[in-house]
């Protein structure tokens, strides 16, 4: 690791994000330059308390993942992304293996041990450090990272804009020590993680506003299937911004939601109970807890849990609950189905840039994903991404529309946030894009999303959150059925008709609602939503 670039000077390329799938593709590339908004490492990936999905016990086949996979997205799923994901978990395991990730193993300490989640047939979630999974693998990434001395860490560094000469990629605009700064390069990969703090409630970390999405319409980059945003079921409800996250694996191991009257609730909606998938599990506990507070009943583990969950006991202990009582918990915003559209190798429709990880919608997940395929994902398409621009073929995915140039003369530096602008944004967005959404509630949005953008979009922040309120409120609205994460309680029904994913750019035509004004001045791109398809 060498110390930050000048602003002058090419770069083989730029990773931008620090999560699992920047470090990936860096440790998979080399001789690259990550670009980290905070410290190496930091955001959503090292906080993952599930695990990994992997496909590799005696009873189980990489086939059988990927149905799984399917049968989750609600009809959106490309199958053959699903089965390459699948099929690659093996040989990431080894390669997390190989970097010492001490994963969690049988009394003989020689087989992984597996657990089960919701919507998984068979046990395949391989865990480390019990709860803690993302932490242990993330500790192990960032040392591989830090002991290369091909890859140069700039840290404490925004990502403010793509250059582009109107063909490719030609450069990254970054925001350090308050000035601008550009990285020129050839291939840009964005990883940098979701969209969380576009909402009230959410378990991501306060880095997490969409800034890849946002950059990638602002260069008429297409954007696919934004209002497929996953709430988790159980996030622990306090005051604590982001709420902490109480993971799935805990009703994977028998604990039960009850409504404020002690009812198991969800034994009456769908035949796994509290395994059913996220989405059902999400909209029930939430329609409960308008009638009362909703516990999650962990209390048959007894003194287990702490052995088991040693990372849920210490949030708990650490918000003054007692981990050995029922938890009281609520849905949250958590993971992002939708994200800048790619192929299986993290193409975008603009030649030299790549995504992978939370801010990318390969196609793998749909309209909802399947509990523990974000970590696989993240590491089997970065792996892809490295592997492509070590071939130096850049190549197009045929996913969108003309660009129009964008160079360093055309930016202008973000200023500060509104923090009371940013807060109304996000309370707008849970009470009116949350769990269940309809006409009235979204198109409430919109005109009050309207009424704030003179204060969000000249900071860092609210330009990127403006422009991801408007994609998602607006595709929301035009997708008239409940798919998945998407439910819709004046069209409770899946549509057929609507088996489609919704693809986004900043040049499209076409006008589907109200919209909110965003202007040239202001340096967001409006984008609207048209059907589209997935990447080849």
């Amino acid at each position: 690791m060498t110390s930050p670039p000048p602003p002058s000077g090419d770069h083989r390329a730029v990773v931008v994000g620090s999560g699992l799938a920047g470090l990936t593709v860096a440790l998979e590339l080399g001789g690259c330059t990550l670009v980290t908004r905070t410290a190496l490492g930091d955001g959503a990936s090292a906080w993952a308390q599930g695990g990994i999905a992997a496909a590799i016990g005696a009873d189980d086949d990489p086939s059988l993942h990927a149905a799984d996979t399917v049968a989750v997205s609600a009809g959106l799923a490309d199958v053959e992304v699903a089965r390459a994901v699948a099929a690659g978990a093996a040989e990431r395991i080894g390669w997390l293996a190989a970097l010492a990730v001490p994963f969690d193993r049988d009394r003989d300490g020689v087989a992984l041990s597996l657990g089960r989640e919701a919507g998984h047939r068979r046990r395949r979630i391989v865990h480390a450090a019990g709860d803690a999974t993302g932490a242990a693998v993330m500790a192990q990434l960032r040392a591989a990272v830090e002991a290369r001395d091909d890859i140069t860490v700039v840290t404490d560094a925004r990502a403010v804009d793509l250059l582009h000469d109107g063909g490719r990629v030609t450069g990254l605009a970054i925001e350090r020590d308050g000035r601008l700064e550009v990285l020129t390069t050839r291939a840009v990969v964005l990883a940098t993680g979701g969209l969380g703090h576009l909402y009230a409630r959410t378990t991501n970390p306060a880095i997490a506003t969409g800034d890849g999405v946002a950059m990638a319409l602002r260069a008429g980059v297409s954007v696919r299937d934004p209002e497929f945003v996953q709430f988790h079921p159980t996030a622990l409800a306090t005051s604590a911004d982001p709420l902490p996250l109480v993971t799935e694996a805990l009703r994977g191991a028998g604990a039960v939601l009850r409504d404020h009257e002690g009812r198991r609730f969800l034994v009456d909606l769908h035949p796994d109970a509290e395994l059913a998938p996220r989405d059902i599990v999400a909209r029930a506990n939430f329609a409960a807890g308008r009638h009362g507070p909703v516990v999650l009943d962990a209390t048959h583990l007894g003194a287990d849990i702490e052995r088991r969950f040693p990372t849920v006991v210490g949030l708990v202990r650490a918000a003054g609950l007692d981990p050995f009582a029922p938890l009281p918990v609520t849905p949250a915003q958590h993971y992002a189905m939708g994200g800048v559209a790619t192929d299986l190798d993290g193409r975008t429709s603009l030649p030299g840039l790549f995504a992978c990880g939370e801010v990318a919608s390969t196609g793998l997940h749909g309209a909802n994903r399947l509990a523990s395929n974000s970590l696989l994902e993240a590491m089997v398409v970065a792996r892809r991404v490295a592997a492509v621009i070590a071939g130096n073929t850049p190549a197009v995915a045929d996913l969108g529309h003309a660009r129009t140039p964008r160079r360093l003369a055309d930016l202008t530096l973000p200023g500060d946030d509104d923090p009371s602008a940013v807060a109304e944004l996000r309370r707008v967005m849970w009470e009116h894009a949350g769990p269940i959404r309809d006409d009235e509630g979204l198109r409430a949005g919109l005109e009050q999303l309207g009424g704030l953008l003179p204060c969000l979009v000249p900071g860092a922040d609210g330009r990127n959150l403006a422009v991801l309120a408007e994609v998602v409120l607006r595709a929301a609205l035009a997708r008239t059925e409940s798919r998945g994460a998407h439910h819709r309680r004046d069209h409770p029904v899946v549509d057929p008709a609507q088996a489609r994913s919704t693809l986004l750019d900043a040049t499209t035509a076409a006008q589907l609602g109200p919209r909110a004004t965003l202007t040239a001045t202001t340096s967001v791109s409006a984008a609207t939503a048209v059907p589209g398809r997935r990447a080849p």
